[in-house]
Order: C-alpha cells, then sequence, then structure tokens
C-alpha cells in the first residue's frame, strides 16, 4: 500500500482535523489535529544481517523521500502538529526532521513539530544504543516544542527516563507510555486507574508537560489520566540547559563548555593522514580499521576524526561503509564523529550514516559566500555542528589579522544568516607547519595562538580547533621530536582558547615531562627565539637514546602448613606467595573438595583473626588494608574456577549458590556529581574484610544506576558517599526515588559532608526504609551486622527511628528558638573597618594570573599537615598525643602510626624520584572593591568584570559583636581606596594513572596514594598561599613562620573558597574559574562543582589584617531572595545549592 501513502495520511489528516474543529465547537476548548510519522519498520542504524555488520537495506535519501510524502499529505490534510514518534533509531528521526524542514523551506507553512523516542528496556537506551541525553542533542536541531518518550515501556519503567529527558532540554515535555508491560500472551494488564496514578506522580513532580496512552491503552485509560492530572501544574520549562556548550553525541551525549578540558579529537581514522589506515581501507580490511577506531578510544580521543580523501579511493562508499560499521561497535560508537572530507558529497555520505550530532570538517568561504550558505544549511539541517577553515575567495589566511576577519565574516554569515547556534560554529585559522627553511613560515605558530585568542575574545560561544599535525611537518619521521612539538604547541594554544584539535591521541607527551633540552628547544622553535632552532632540533633529534628501568624485589619470608601460611599471609599482609598457597589449598581435592571451601575455611579463619584484631583496637586499619588486599588476591585467583562450578551446578539443578558464601552484599557509590571516594573505599575493604560482598559503583554514580544494581545484584543495603554539599541533595533524591520505587533496603549515608542531624532531618523522612548515618568505616560492619541480625534488626531499626525523631524535634526547636535578624539589620552592623586607620593591604607585585607547571614537591612536602593522613586512616591519638608527631607516643596507636608514616614516607619518595605525581596550580591577582554584600572585580583599566556575590551571618549575637561577610575585607567602593583580590586553583594530577600501576586486589596502596595526593594539594595550597603573603602579595614579606603556626593559621590573612563556612555557594567556582582560566592547569568543575581531579583545592586570598575565617551559619529567608536576586538566579535554584545553610525548611 505504500502507493496510497499520501492519500492516505491525506485523508486521515482530514478526518482528525474535522474532529478536532467539531470538539472545539462543542467544548469550547481548542482541539488540535497531530500528525504522526512513526518510525518505520527500517532503520538506519543497524543491519538487518548479522554476517555484514555495514550494510544497510535502506538509504537515508529512501526515508526521506517517504517522510516528505507523508508529511505533505498530512499538511495538506489539515494538521495542526506533526509528531515524530516512537523513535527507536534516531537516524530515522533525523531523515524525518530532514524531510520537514526541507517542505517548510519549499513554502509549506510552518507547524509545531513534537519528537518522543522510545527507551526500549531499562538499561534507558533506544533500540539503536543511544542514551536519553544523546537522543535529546541528536534531534534539536529541529527545533522541536515538545520532546519526550512513548511506547515500549510503561510508566514505572519510563520515569527515570523522562526526568532525564526533562533535565536535558527546554522544549515542552510530552509522555504517553504503555499500560505497563505486556504479559505472557502479549495483552496489557495495567488498568486505566494505575495509569492515570502513575502519570498524575509525573505531573506532581513537575516531569511533565504533555501526557497520554500508548499501546494497550483504551479511551478508558484516556479518560482515566485525564481526570487524574486535571488539577496539576504543567512542567516548568528551566532557563538554562547547557546554554554556554557545544552539545555533541555519539551513542552518549559530550558536552564541550566553559570549564571543559581541550577535547582530542583521534586523528588516525584518515587516509591522508595515516598510510596504514589508508593500506587497510584500501585493500577492504575494514574491521583492521575499525580497530584503529578502537585504539584511538582507549588512547583518549573525545571526538573520532574520520577522512576518506584519496585518489585511488571511492571516497562516498568508504565514508559510508565505514560509518556504518563503527555504528556496530559500541565501544566507538559512543563517540561523536568527525565527518572529515574536502569533498561535499563525501561529507554528506558520512551525515547520513550517524545517528548522533557529529562535527563537519569543514566548509570555508573560498568559493564564495552563496557556496557556503547553501552548504551550511545542508549541514543545519542534517543537525551536525561545523568547522570553518580560515580561508576566503583570495585564499588562504596567514597572519593574524586576515585570520580573525575571515573567521569573523564567516561567524555573522552562519549565526545571522543561516541560524546557526554559536556554540555549533568551530572555526579552525591554520596550523601550518613551521620550520620548513622559509623564513616566512617561522612565526605560523605564533599567528595562530593570537589569532585564536582574538577569535574567541570577539566572537561569543564559537570554539576553536586545528590539525596538529600539520604543524610539526617538516620534522616526518622524526616522531619522538613530532609528539613533544604538539605538547609544546597545544600547552600554549589551548591557553589562548583552543577547545579542541586533530591529535593523535596516544601519543601526546604531558608538556612537563618532556626532557629539559627537547622542551626548550620547541619552545624557541614555537615562538621564533632562536634563527638556528631547526638546525638544533634535527641535530637533538639525531642524537636521541633510550632509557630502561629496573626493578628489584626481595622477600624470602615462607612457613608453616598451607592454611597456617594463607592466615599468617592474610593477619600481615603479605601477597607475594598466595596465588601459589591457594592452588596448593585448591589441589588437594581431599580436603577442599571445592573452591569454595577454602575461601569458607582457611582464607575466612584468616579474615576472622583480622576482624577479631580490629574490632578490639589491636590492629588499625592501615593493616587490615593490607590484608585485604591478600585475601582479594586469593579469591580473585579462585574465582575462574568456582564460575566453571557454579555453571556445571546451574545446569545440574538450576541453583545458584554462590552468593551464599557471603554475610551480606552492599551497593556502595559516590553520588552523582561527586567525584571524593577515599572514605567509601575504606568502607568497602572493611566491609569486604568481614566476608561482605562489595560491589562499588565508583565516583559520580547516577541515582538510576545505583536503583538498579541494588535490584540486579539483590543487596542487602545500599551506601552512599559525598564530600561536597550539593552531594546531600543528590542523597536526598536518591532516598526519594528508593521510596518511590518501593524499595526497603537499609540505605546508609557516609561522607565527610554528611552528618547524623542532616541525615535524620532531611534523609530518612524521604524513606521509609531504615536510613542510618555511618560516622566511619569501623562503625560499618557494627550497623551492617545489626541490621542482618534477625534478633537484633527491628530493636535497632526502632532505636535509629527514634533516636532521628529526637534530633527532628531538636533541629526544629532550635530553629524556633533562634533569632535570625533581617539582613538589613545585619548590614547595619557589619565589620566596620576605618579605612584610613587601617588601609589596604599593598598591591600585589603583579595583576592577572600565573600558572605554576610541575611545582617542586619538595618545596611542597614541608607544608604538609600530617594530621588529618592520620585521619584518614582513622588512627587517632588521645590528649596531649592527638596531632603529629605527638601521636607516635601514643600507647594504643602510636606503633601502627610510626608504620604508616614510614610507609607514607617510601611511598611519597618514590613519587617524587619517578615523578609519578604532579603538583600544577594558578594564581592571580585583580583590582576590587566592595559594594554592600558584594566584591566587584576590575580588569587593569579598573572596569568592572566580575563580582563576587557575598553571604552574611543573620543569627543573632551580642550587642557588640558584628556580623560578619567576605566583603568586610575589601575596601568599600565608596572608601576611595583600591583594593585587591586574590585567587588559587591547585591539584595533584596522576593520582588515577599511578593507582592503575597497582594491581586491582591492592587497595592498600590505591589508598596511600590518594592520601596522599589529598596532602600534596593542601600542601601546595599552603605553600602558595605563603608565597602569596611574602612575595606575590608580599603584605608579610617578613613572616617567618613554622609549618606547625602555618597549620594553627598564625599568619596575616585568609584563603576561604566557595562551599565552606565563609561562603557555602558553590557556585560563586564559575566566578573563580572564568578569572582563572583553571582549566589551563586541567582542574575542571563538575556539574555539581566539585573539583577534579579530587586532590585538589581552591580560593580566594584576602589580605587585610583584620580578616578572619568565619561561618555564616544559617540564613533566613529575606537573604536567600535578595542574594538569588543579585545573582540574578531563581530562588528555588538559589535554596538548591543552599539548602544545608536555610534557616527554613523549603518544604
Amino acid at each position: 500500500m505504500s502507493h496510497l501513502a499520501y492519500r492516505l495520511n491525506f485523508e486521515s489528516a482530514k478526518l482528525a482535523k474535522q474532529a478536532a474543529v467539531e470538539m472545539t465547537k462543542e467544548t469550547g476548548i481548542k482541539r488540535y489535529a497531530v500528525g504522526a510519522l512513526g518510525p518505520t519498520n527500517r532503520t538506519l542504524s543497524i543491519s538487518p544481517s548479522v554476517e555484514r555488520p555495514d550494510y544497510r537495506n535502506i538509504t537515508f535519501d529512501q526515508l526521506v523521500e517517504a517522510y516528505a510524502e507523508q508529511t505533505k499529505g498530512l499538511l495538506d490534510g489539515g494538521v495542526d502538529v506533526l509528531l515524530v514518534e516512537t523513535i527507536f533509531d534516531t537516524a530515522n528521526a533525523k531523515a524525518a526532521i530532514f524531510a520537514i524542514q526541507t517542505i517548510f523551506d519549499d513554502g509549506y507553512p510552518e507547524v509545531p513539530v513534537f519528537i518522543s523516542g522510545t527507551i526500549v528496556d531499562k538499561s534507558g537506551r533506544t533500540l539503536s544504543g543511544q542514551t536519553a541525553e544523546a537522543f535529546i542533542i541528536s534531534v534539536s536541531h529541529g527545533n522541536p516544542l515538545c520532546l519526550g518518550l512513548n511506547c515500549a515501556l510503561g510508566a514505572s519503567e519510563m520515569r527515570p527516563f523522562i526526568e532525564c529527558i526533562g533535565m536535558s532540554t527546554k522544549s515542552f515535555v510530552i509522555c504517553y507510555p504503555n499500560a505497563g508491560l505486556p504479559n505472557t500472551f502479549g495483552d496489557y494488564d495495567e488498568t486505566p486507574a494505575i495509569t492515570g496514578q502513575l502519570l498524575k506522580s509525573f505531573a506532581e513532580d513537575g516531569l511533565v508537560n504533555i501526557v497520554g496512552g500508548c499501546c494497550g491503552t483504551t479511551p478508558d485509560h484516556i479518560r482515566a489520566i485525564a481526570q487524574a492530572v486535571k488539577d496539576c501544574s504543567p512542567r516548568k520549562r528551566p532557563k538554562n540547559v547547557y546554554d554556554d556548550h557545544t552539545l555533541l553525541s555519539g551513542l552518549e551525549p559530550l558536552r564541550i563548555g566553559p570549564f571543559t578540558n581541550f577535547v582530542n579529537i583521534g586523528e588516525r581514522c584518515n587516509v591522508a593522514g595515516s598510510s596504514l589506515f589508508c593500506k587497510m581501507i584500501k585493500e577492504d580490511r575494514y574491521e583492521d580499521a575499525l580497530n584503529v577506531a578502537k585504539a584511538q578510544v582507549e588512547n583518549g580521543a573525545i571526538i573520532l576524526d574520520i577522512n576518506m580523501d584519496e585518489g585511488m579511493l571511492d571516497g562516498k562508499m568508504a565514508m559510508a561503509k565505514f560509518v556504518n560499521l563503527i555504528s556496530s561497535e559500541p565501544d566507538v560508537a559512543k563517540l561523536p564523529l568527525c565527518i572529515d572530507s574536502s569533498n561535499f558529497e563525501t561529507l554528506e555520505a558520512g551525515l547520513k550514516c550517524t545517528q548522533g550530532k557529529c562535527i563537519v570538517n569543514s566548509i570555508s568561504l573560498k568559493e564564495g559566500e552563496q557556496d557556503f550558505v547553501e552548504k551550511a544549511k545542508k549541514i543545519r539541517r542534517y543537525g551536525a555542528a561545523v568547522i570553518v577553515m580560515a580561508f576566503d575567495e583570495e585564499g588562504q589566511a596567514t597572519d593574524i589579522q586576515r585570520k580573525v576577519d575571515i573567521c569573523a565574516r564567516s561567524y555573522r554569515i552562519l549565526v545571522e544568516k543561516v541560524g546557526f547556534n554559536p556554540q555549533d560554529v568551530i572555526f579552525d585559522p591554520n596550523i601550518l607547519t613551521i620550520a620548513t627553511g622559509m623564513e616566512e613560515h617561522n612565526e605560523y605558530g605564533i599567528t595562530y595562538i593570537e589569532a585564536t585568542r582574538l577569535i574567541k575574545a570577539t566572537l561569543p560561544g564559537c570554539r576553536v580547533s586545528g590539525g596538529v599535525s600539520n604543524f610539526s611537518f617538516s620534522f616526518r619521521g622524526k616522531e619522538r621530536v613530532r609528539e613533544a612539538m604538539h605538547s609544546v604547541f597545544l600547552y600554549h594554544a589551548i591557553k589562548a582558547g583552543m577547545d579542541m584539535g586533530i591529535v593523535n591521541a596516544g601519543n601526546l607527551p604531558v608538556y612537563s615531562s618532556i626532557e629539559a633540552k627537547l622542551l626548550q628547544l620547541c619552545e624557541n622553535l614555537l615562538w621564533n627565539k632562536d634563527p638556528e632552532g631547526t638546525e638544533k632540533l634535527l641535530i637533538y633529534a639525531q642524537e636521541m637514546g633510550k632509557s630502561d628501568k629496573k626493578a628489584v624485589v626481595d622477600d624470602d619470608w615462607r612457613g608453616g602448613d598451607v592454611e597456617d601460611r594463607l592466615e599468617y599471609a592474610l593477619v600481615r599482609g603479605i601477597d607475594k606467595y598466595v596465588v601459589d598457597d591457594t592452588e596448593e589449598a585448591r589441589a588437594d581435592s581431599t580436603k577442599y573438595p571445592r573452591p569454595l571451601n577454602i575461601i569458607e575455611g582457611p582464607l575466612m579463619k584468616g579474615m576472622g583473626v583480622v576482624g577479631d584484631l580490629f574490632g578490639s583496637g589491636k590492629m588499625f586499619l592501615p593493616q587490615v588494608i593490607k590484608s585485604a588486599r591478600v585475601m582479594k588476591k586469593a579469591v580473585g585467583y579462585l574465582i575462574p574456577y568456582m564460575e566453571k562450578e557454579r555453571e556445571e551446578n546451574f545446569r545440574l539443578t538450576g541453583i545458584d549458590d554462590l552468593k551464599s558464601a557471603f554475610t551480606g552484599t552492599v551497593v556502595l557509590a559516590t553520588v552523582k556529581g561527586d567525584v571524593h571516594d577515599i572514605g567509601k573505599n575504606i568502607v568497602g575493604v572493611v566491609l569486604g574484610c568481614n566476608n561482605y560482598r562489595v560491589i562499588d559503583l565508583g565516583v559520580m554514580t547516577p541515582c538510576q544506576k545505583i536503583l538498579d544494581t541494588a535490584v540486579l545484584e539483590k543487596a542487602d543495603f545500599v551506601g552512599l558517599s559525598g564530600l561536597i554539599t550539593p552531594s546531600l541533595d543528590e542523597m536526598i533524591h536518591v532516598a526519594k526515588e528508593m521510596e518511590r520505587n518501593r524499595m526497603n533496603l537499609p540505605l546508609l549515608i557516609g561522607g565527610a559532608t554528611t552528618s547524623k542531624t542532616h541525615t535524620a532531618v532531611k534523609i530518612a523522612p524521604k524513606y521509609s526504609g531504615p536510613t542510618v548515618h555511618v560516622l566511619d568505616a569501623s562503625k560499618s560492619v557494627v550497623v551492617c551486622g545489626s541490621l542482618l541480625d534477625p534478633k537484633k534488626k527491628n530493636d535497632f531499626v526502632e532505636e535509629v527511628a527514634e533516636e532521628y525523631q529526637e534530633i527532628r524535634e531538636d533541629h526544629y526547636d532550635s530553629l524556633k528558638d533562634r533569632i535570625y535578624v533581617s539582613i538589613e539589620f545585619a548590614r547595619e552592623h557589619r565589620l566596620k573597618i576605618d579605612w584610613n586607620e587601617v588601609p589596604p593591604a599593598v598591591p600585589p607585585t603583579f595583576l592577572g594570573r600565573k600558572i605554576f607547571d610541575d611545582y617542586d614537591l619538595n618545596r611542597i612536602i614541608p607544608c604538609i599537615d600530617w594530621k588529618p593522613f592520620f585521619d584518614v586512616w582513622q588512627l587517632r591519638g588521645k590528649y596531649p598525643n592527638r596531632g603529629y608527631p605527638n601521636i607516635f607516643n601514643d600507647a594504643t596507636v602510636g606503633v601502627e602510626a610510626k608504620r604508616l608514616f614510614d610507609e607514607g614516607q617510601s611511598m611519597l619518595s618514590r613519587i617524587v624520584s619517578e615523578r609519578s605525581l604532579s603538583c600544577r596550580g594558578v594564581l592571580g591577582f585583580w583590582r576590587a572593591n566592595a559594594v554592600s554584600d558584594d566584591i566587584h572585580v576590575y580588569d587593569n583599566a579598573n572596569n568592572h568584570i566580575e563580582t563576587f556575590f557575598g553571604l552574611r551571618q543573620q543569627a543573632e549575637k551580642p550587642a557588640n559583636e558584628s556580623y560578619f561577610c567576605l566583603s568586610d575585607f575589601v575596601a568599600p567602593k565608596d572608601s576611595g581606596k583600591m583594593d585587591h583580590i586574590g585567587l588559587f586553583a591547585v591539584s595533584c594530577f596522576g593520582v588515577d594513572e599511578l593507582c592503575k600501576k597497582f594491581e586491582s586486589y591492592d587497595d592498600y596502596n590505591m589508598i596511600m596514594v590518594k592520601a596522599l595526593a589529598d596532602r600534596l594539594a593542601e600542601a601546595f595550597a599552603e605553600e602558595l598561599h605563603t608565597r602569596v603573603r611574602k612575595e606575590f602579595w608580599g603584605y608579610s614579606d617578613d613572616e617567618r613562620l613554622t609549618a606547625a603556626e602555618m597549620h594553627k593559621i598564625k599568619y596575616t590573612g585568609i584563603r576561604p573558597a566557595p562551599g565552606y563556612p565563609s561562603q557555602p555557594d558553590h557556585t560563586e567556582k564559575t566566578t573563580m574559574w572564568k578569572l582563572l582560566n583553571a582549566d589551563d592547569i586541567g582542574t575542571q568543575l563538575t556539574e555539581s562543582l566539585a573539583m577534579i581531579p579530587a586532590a585538589s583545592v581552591s580560593g580566594l586570598y584576602f589580605a587585610h589584617p583584620k580578616s578572619t575565617y568565619f561561618a555564616t551559619g544559617k540564613l533566613s529567608k529575606d537573604q536567600v531572595v535578595d542574594y538569588a536576586r543579585r545573582k540574578d538566579q531563581d530562588v528555588e535554584t538559589t535554596e538548591k545549592w543552599l539548602l544545608p545553610v536555610l534557616a527554613y525548611d523549603v518544604n
């Protein structure tokens, strides 16, 4: 019936429109006819042939033609809305959008477009593999009035994905699920009342704007839904959803924003740039070529460049075949693609085969403006971002001004005439080859960098990219030199604003690790400082050698029978022979007929001794973690044998008894947005040592993943961890979702920012299951044991519930009893400094930023405060031996503390000698004045460029005391005195890489590395602050303090941080990052504004002698409303970020 497609759609649209008109007249309520464009029975992203993963039985052009015919029929029939629905393959939806936009451009009156995808199961992906976020990014170029989901799932299964849609778009959200999941016979059992109530909960929680029903729903269902939601308010659309980000997608989303690190575009899938890849394509060895793509991903590529421009290749065919093949490899397909060609038809061939939002590389003005506009319009219709080369009708730009002028002209055309989002415009100002022997080429690196700086300053929202290998082309064959040149070039180009680049991600040395002489030669070449630079670098390349390192291991311990050896190894943390000993036990099938018997026998006996010693205080956490390392290694060896036995047993009996070996199963996770995991890791080790099966989901874990894992693994507990205050809000969300999903697992809350009070007041009331705050790792075993023991559980849960009820009552009583002054009163009674009598500190020695790359660790180490190091390992001395070094004298923990300290020192020495960790930092100074509670920041010309917003104490104080705000420590603008403010960010890098060098079972050394990295970051902040006081700002140049005195804050000035007591709002970090450009040193912010890497410290410098640390305490509503107004932020968002310090309940 395909020949009747137009007529069928035309006639059905006429009938629907007629019905809508009649119902409008009858009810007085406007009704609309919606024309649906379904997914078809073909797919562009999946091959129908297992043997030929690159084969497709439909083309993009054929789908566009089919959708165009259907669309015309619907529009001619009078529909008010077009609905592209039930999208299981986003590439099909892009074909539909292409057809719709073409028809509108051809003169059809535009109507609103709705787009609805289909998540096929709880994985949260479409049939073609995209996540909900990636789907939204891929279709948003269609400017849909509504975006949402329908079909495949019932409302309860669909909810987390609808939440995700709502957080990812400013469009209205549409949701029409099935009537639950089908039963065995394909029928739907969910009643209208159930469907109605489920969708009512969506509406009540502000998730949706339009609701309805799909498969299995009947008129009764729709009637019940309408009745259920009639009094509910529609979802409020967010004002900002990644507006300042370039949004790309493969199977997964990629968001490139102000705080994103440099984006590597993998370059090796390029026939023009890789002879090996070219040979594979020419010889039709596409599977080998796909392995090249996989290697690029493994080596750190964030986007994958694909180029098939070669004279002896059919570029269009090769591009389509390879892109189709990529779709069959999820590890590669998850990345956005950069479709790269100088032939526009080849570019289109790639665009027609990818379901994600990719980048086109490239177009330019060299063929004139009309050609440029036509190509740009097509690229926008395909939904891609675009790279624009700095070419025009006169040719390639080589000098700074021509590069900037061409890019500015292109920007205006794309944004103003074609309608491109500025964030989707990426400029390539031409990275040209230096050191060619021609003098005019020597400054090509400088011209690119300076042009980049100007482009980013004058063309808002755009990105800058480039092909990095061009830079070093004159040194072809000298790969190590080329790699160093690339690293040096990128180091400076990224500072100037380069966002991304086509580069071999696996062969890029760290700037600070380049040998000193080679680094200097490359720097001289880039900046054209040495007329003989090319010749010197060639000589160096010829003299290059290689160095080898050898490691020596010496251990001579052995003795006893195998059981004694295993116990001895476990108690003393010796792992050298544990695999041999475990195999010896396994080989004794008479004594140990099953591998599980070894775990339940000698291994658990040994860990039982460890647990007893730890519980009695005779063994300490560092020793326990070493024991766990041995246990994990032994169990890891046995697992393949147990799996084989389990499979055989399951085949014969259908019974799986492996989990019965454990006391219980615990799912642990650092919540979404947070990257800190040392405490969680320690809890996992301690529980593991007590025979719990621990499933650690790592850091930044989405709520749904936590819940799904808990259900899948039949967990006995869920444990949540977090360090930063926004994590508290995410924990509340997880608790709500556990309640909504009717879970009853005990919920354990831990982490530095958590407290028993917060757990009792904010988290426990959201969840009817047991909710317990766990103070530290040593308490986790007691809590879990009590909750698992049938004789203890009820009493324990009841006791905790009663305690938390008392805490809640005390908390709310304290809010009633506590008196808060108005914000006006607090400002009137601020700290008043006589700025003539105690003037601002001397001006800093420089203004602007200063970067510290690969800072000397030997300068940092003396500044380490060791007390928190011992706290991490839960070694706490008793007065007077609480601090370092007195803890070594403590009768209980002194010996172990000294042993731990010595091992930490040994590790630290290795870190320094092997340069396995490095510290980088940035600080800066700016002119500043206080304006009421805020601090205005000025550039060198005294132009107001940024504002730090302040919060003031409001809890009532005695009459003679001041109400502090950080702005009090900066000279007011009306004082007539210019003051200054400083900012800093420091990080310790290399932690993850160093941890990977340890075996998976070696928790001890991994935790040791992370604990030392944290200490180094804090010590770096201390060292830098000392230099600020004495050198860079110089207001205390005569300071002579010991490290101990610095740790007791005996110095003048303070360095508070956003998210901490003096300014509890983490969002102020974004202003810091704008000024510091901390991404330049590799320090990033997560969506919850945690810093990456985790071993990072940032803050502000205040120099006035009256400045002091303080806590704002709780804040009243009047200040929060005023603060939101000053920040141009809605109150609800402000309350979310300030939730832990609000003096009122937002609910």
